[in-house]
């Protein structure tokens, strides 16, 4: 027998309300987020520009949730260890920490991807890292546009070596351009890398100013220049690569923090609130400043037209190099 008409109604309503309050429920954050330690999961390893940071304002943000942030630092494998211990917890009590450069450039890089680039949900821009081109003293090289004019002359005869992720493809695509040949020496171990600099090695090091600095102060490396889009007196007297006369290896570093595709954005926007008032604190700015961070707190949308810019730029890198997108 077929139900009469005003129960199949009632049903039909019922089940659309139930429906519409799941969804709701859904998009809205627990009231009292964080309700445990929050985890911060780090693609890069101990001592760099983004791990640093990451320490301190996991420091400040644990006083303001009252809640322990522990930090993973999950380095290797171009940043799919630290993706897959991410995606894999489905927790919305761990985020990633780390540079957008890491990611925006994976689906060039490789032919597939393990992870879908929509499950990092931005969440928090935090900084951007100053990053420094280091040469050896023993190079005798002054500034950026004496190391274009010796690799000229010299084809074949130095090197370079960069983190991994878009500042690759900056400078590939720069020496593309430039006719340069300057052969890409592949490292793991950022530490290495700048020992090798210090004894002449390693001829051009893209990295963090965190990774450069001590080395630099000890004299035992030289930075020529930096790709920051604006002079910083943080380094002050070194230029930025446009006022060394080439604006095309011009990148901003940007470090945040990434959520759960299904992390509802007010709750991204509510962690982004608390880590722009941590990071209003001079004494934490004038910390991140000696690590080689400028602090540029934004919201999950700021960050997400951040990261977007960054894929533009990415895009226009990849046309130049002839790289299809992985598949």
């Amino acid at each position: 027998m077929n139900p009469p008409m005003h129960l199949l109604r009632v049903a039909a309503f019922t089940s659309l309300a139930l429906g519409a309050f799941t969804a709701a429920a859904l998009s809205q954050p627990a009231p009292s987020w964080p309700q445990r330690t929050v985890k911060f999961i780090l693609p890069l390893g101990p001592g760099s520009g983004a791990d640093l940071g990451a320490r301190l304002l996991a420091e400040k943000l644990a006083v303001r949730w009252s809640q322990p942030v522990v930090l993973e630092n999950r380095p290797g494998g171009d940043g799919f260890v630290a993706i897959g211990a991410f995606t894999g917890a489905k927790d919305d009590h761990t985020l990633l920490f780390g540079p957008a450069a890491s990611f925006t450039a994976h689906p060039y890089l490789h032919e597939k991807l393990p992870y879908d680039p929509r499950d990092l949900a931005p969440v928090a821009r935090v900084s951007a890292t100053l990053i420094a081109l280091a040469v050896p003293p023993s190079l005798n090289v002054n500034t950026l546009g004496e190391l274009v004019a010796m690799a000229r002359a010299q084809p074949g005869k130095l090197n370079w070596a960069s983190v991994t992720g878009a500042t690759d493809l900056v400078l590939e695509a720069f020496f593309k351009t430039a006719g340069l040949e300057v052969a890409k020496i592949p490292y793991r171990d950022p530490v290495q890398a700048m020992n090798d600099v210090a004894e002449g090695r390693l001829h051009l090091y893209w990295t963090s100013l965190a990774i450069v600095r001590a080395q630099m102060q000890a004299g035992r490396v030289k930075v020529i220049a930096i790709p920051a889009s604006e002079p910083t007196s943080i380094l002050p007297g070194v230029p930025t690569v446009a006022q060394a006369g080439f604006p095309q290896l011009t990148f901003d570093g940007l470090v945040g923090l990434y959520g759960q595709r299904d992390m509802p954005l007010e709750l991204r926007e509510r962690i982004a609130a608390d880590v722009k008032a941590a990071l209003a604190d001079p004494a934490i700015v004038q910390r991140l400043s000696a690590t080689g961070q400028v602090v540029v707190p934004g919201s999950a949308a700021e960050f997400a037209a951040s990261i977007e810019q960054q894929r533009s730029g990415v895009a226009e890198l990849v046309r130049v190099l002839d790289i299809k997108a992985a598949q």
